[in-house]
This record gives C-alpha cells, sequence and structure tokens, in this order.
C-alpha cells in the first residue's frame, strides 16, 4: 500500500510540474509558424509573456471551479499533447488538482521572427492535489515554487505556448 501510495504522489506531482489543464480534448493539428511583424523582441517577448500569464490565469480559474475558460485555447504542439497527457493520467488516477496557480516571474531568453522563449517561475503554493475521495494528497515535499522554460509562437490563431518544460535555473 506505502509502494502504491508513493508512486501515487510520484504521478501527481509529475501532473503538478507539467500544469496539467483540466480539460481532456484531442489537439488540434499545430499550427505552422508565421512572422510577427513585431517592432522590436521586447514587443515579442511582452506577447510571449501576456500568452503565458493568460494560460496559468486560465489555468487557475479552471482548478478553483470557473468552468468557463479552457486553458487549452492557450497551447499549440508538445505543450498542448503534454497538457492533454497530464489530465488523462489525472483521470486515470482518480486524482484532481485544486486551488490557484500564479506566475511570479518571466525572464526572456531568445526571439526569432516567429517565437519568443522565456523562463518563467510559478507558485504554486496554494494549488493541491486531491483524491477522489477530496481528500488532499499533494506530496510533503513539493516544492511551491517552481521554474519552467517556455517557447511561444505566433500564428494564423495568434499567439500561442508550443513548449513548457521544467527548468534547471532557479526561481
Amino acid at each position: 500500500m506505502a509502494e502504491g501510495r508513493r508512486r501515487l504522489t510520484a504521478h501527481a506531482a509529475a501532473a503538478l510540474l507539467a500544469l496539467a489543464a483540466l480539460t481532456a480534448c484531442t489537439p488540434d493539428p499545430t499550427p505552422t509558424p508565421s512572422p510577427t511583424g513585431f517592432a522590436s523582441d521586447e514587443e515579442a517577448f511582452a506577447a510571449a509573456e501576456d500568452t503565458y500569464r493568460a494560460y496559468i490565469d486560465a489555468l487557475s480559474a479552471r482548478q478553483t471551479g470557473d468552468e468557463s475558460v479552457d486553458p487549452l485555447d492557450f497551447l499549440t504542439g508538445q505543450a498542448l499533447e503534454d497538457a492533454i497527457n497530464s489530465d488523462r493520467q489525472l483521470e486515470l488516477e482518480q486524482l484532481e488538482l485544486s486551488g490557484p496557480i500564479t506566475v511570479t516571474s518571466i525572464e526572456p531568453k531568445d526571439a526569432t521572427d516567429y517565437s519568443a522563449s522565456a523562463h518563467a517561475c510559478v507558485d504554486m503554493s496554494q494549488a493541491r492535489v486531491l483524491d477522489a475521495s477530496g481528500t488532499d494528497i499533494t506530496p510533503p515535499t513539493r516544492e511551491d515554487q517552481f521554474s519552467v522554460d517556455i517557447e511561444a509562437i505566433w500564428t494564423g490563431a495568434g499567439t500561442l505556448i508550443s513548449q513548457s518544460t521544467p527548468s534547471e535555473q532557479q526561481c
């Protein structure tokens, strides 16, 4: 039983790190990036930051019960696939993520004509992993802050997060 609980909390921790969205669906094809037309790298980074913050806000709203927003609307490519897979794993394990998540900082890294990458620090201190009975099984060793590298691309549909991976960089 203890081994099963450790495996369960390991899956839950992985799901938190992946910022799993709580809506399962089939991913849309990855849009083809298009030139941004931005006047500067700063303008491109601002669009990437705005999109990532909007994604985290939508994820947080969904986790606090607001069904009117869909965090998946801000994702494409690998980020979308990872979120869907994490959601499926949560469903399989009969787990739920609950509580708000906030972005504490975003630092620009690189920009091209069609993408921008950045490092983000995310506060998960109020987010919890709940089992099927509603019991909080958040791993006690889980860090409240975590670091993630993101890439945003510009498409005909607007700015979308295409990658979101845990980072070694400290917050």
